[in-house]
């Protein structure tokens, strides 16, 4: 199982996973028009203000998207690990595993899209922590590639017994 290089992009998958848990992914900032400087930053926990205001919080409803899509991309990866003997259903459950990591974005975009809903002229912006689903996407596919490899190598090794 661990011999295997698909298992070592899985444990990559698993641990980038969790660090994204407790990562802010995205900040926005009031505008330079507003009286008061509001700064805000969105992790998968939930939208937490950094200034100190007198002036009432934000509050984004339905903000349990993001925090399930990045808690389930390290635990689907972490499942995907211990299917090793079937490995059809590991490709399928990495393939499910990058539409996820690609829907993620998906989910933040809405996010964003909410908060220049609530404030016209914000200005948002992505933090370093925010590529991670994208790394993820990208081990994913390179799992899922090794993955059907070895389906193949079993397969002819079927064929010649």
């Amino acid at each position: 199982m661990i011999q295997r290089v698909q298992t070592l992009y899985l444990l990559a998958i698993v641990a980038l996973g969790i660090a994204l848990c407790f990562q802010s992914v995205l900040s926005f900032v009031s505008p330079e028009s507003a009286e008061v400087l509001r700064i805000w930053e969105l992790s998968p926990i939930g939208l937490t203000e950094l200034s100190e205001t007198d002036c009432p919080p934000i509050a984004l409803q339905g903000l349990w998207g993001l925090t399930l899509a990045t808690a389930l991309i390290p635990l689907l990866a972490l499942i995907d690990i211990f299917l090793y003997r079937k490995r059809i259903l590991q490709a399928r459950l990495n393939i499910f595993l990058a539409m996820l990591c690609l829907g993620w974005y998906g989910v933040a975009y809405i996010y964003v899209w909410l908060m220049k809903a609530y404030m016209e002229d914000i200005v948002w912006s992505l933090d370093v922590w925010a590529a991670i689903p994208l790394v993820c996407f990208v081990l994913t596919l390179m799992a899922t590639r090794r993955i059907l490899k070895d389906e193949a190598l079993v397969r002819a090794a079927d064929r010649i017994r």
